[in-house]
């Protein structure tokens, strides 16, 4: 058995686990709050206990734990295992070297990386891309977030800002979008855009069954509510879906055309949905690629859930440490 730890750093939770990574397994997991509001010396405290306790309760030696690898939502400096700015900590995190503090913390070997990447690196070792060598991840939850796999490496780029799959231009003077830029697939099939396609839906009094669902409240409509509607064959709700399905799909279509990826997985809670939002994505990529046989590409719902960030994390640290999945 290879024990490496994986950890979410998260705005309001902090899940770390411990993870055999000779198949993947999550030997012991827990969350817990993140407390952000108190700043980054004392979220890596907790965090450094939280893993310190995980570990004492899993009654593995330290010696035999690998390494720590910790997933991060924002910008960070993989080089020097540094935070550059993380929009949803209260702070900002700029310039928070997260790698060395930890490392001090618990006398580990820490390794980096942004929250999606880590779940396209774990869906990519152990869960819906094991077994290809090359992929993309669309993580769909409050925004659109990406990562890629090609020829068995994760793309990194410049800084370590490859990836971001949900910021491609899908509508040219579409609404701008909170990275800045105009008509991103994130605008149109984020869980909070899904959820407001549908609330202008309700306002503009189209029949649905969302409205008794809801109780005329639209402070109660999720994503989750739209699909509970369109699972009961509601006309409207699936219309939502497919409307943002076809918008995932374009984007899908130019990473295809880009770069031929053997298989797409859609993770993040929308994608519960199931095929409500992949039969439109396979329908658009059916319709716009050409120069590739999209009939050998397989769109699948991501497998491994919440865990695949933990799962991911340890096993990007431990191939940063020589050990081959």
């Amino acid at each position: 058995m290879k024990v490496v730890v994986g950890c979410d750093l998260g705005g309001t939770n902090i899940k770390a686990g411990l993870v055999d990574i000779e198949n993947g397994e999550v030997i012991i997991s827990e969350s817990i709050p993140t407390k952000a509001r108190k700043g980054p010396e004392v979220v890596m405290e907790r965090m450094a206990a939280h893993i310190t306790e995980l570990i004492k309760r899993s009654g593995i030696p330290n010696k035999e734990i690998l390494g720590l690898g910790i997933s991060i939502p924002g910008m960070l400096d993989l080089d020097t295992n540094t935070t550059l700015f993380l929009p949803n900590l209260v702070g900002g995190w700029r310039n928070v070297p997260v790698g060395d503090r930890m490392s001090s913390y618990l006398d580990l070997e820490v390794s980096i990386l942004n929250d999606v990447q880590a779940i396209t690196y774990g869906e990519w070792g152990f869960g819906a891309g094991k077994g290809v060598n090359s992929m993309a991840c669309f993580a769909i939850g409050t925004g659109v977030g990406g990562g890629l796999i090609v020829k068995n490496e994760l793309v990194l780029g410049l800084g370590g800002s490859a990836g971001e799959l949900g910021h491609q231009t899908v509508e040219l003077n579409g609404p701008i979008c909170g990275c800045g830029n105009h008509g991103c697939v994130e605008v149109y099939a984020s869980g909070p855009a899904i959820a407001a396609s549908a609330a202008r839906g309700v306002l503009q009094g189209w029949s649905t069954k969302i409205v008794d669902m809801i109780d005329n409240d639209l402070n109660q409509l999720t994503p989750e509510i739209v699909t509970k509607a369109a699972n009961l064959g509601d006309k409207f709700a699936l219309e939502v879906l497919e409307r943002a399905g076809t918008y995932l799909g374009v984007g899908v279509a130019n990473v295809l055309t880009t770069l031929a990826v053997e298989r797409i997985v859609i993770g993040g809670g929308v994608a519960k949905a199931g095929d409500l939002l992949l039969n439109p994505i396979r329908k658009a990529i059916k319709e716009r690629v050409f120069l590739m046989p999209v009939e050998n590409v397989d769109v699948v719902q991501a497998k491994l859930g919440t865990g695949a960030g933990i799962v991911g994390m340890a096993a990007w640290r431990a191939r940063k440490s020589g050990i081959e999945l």
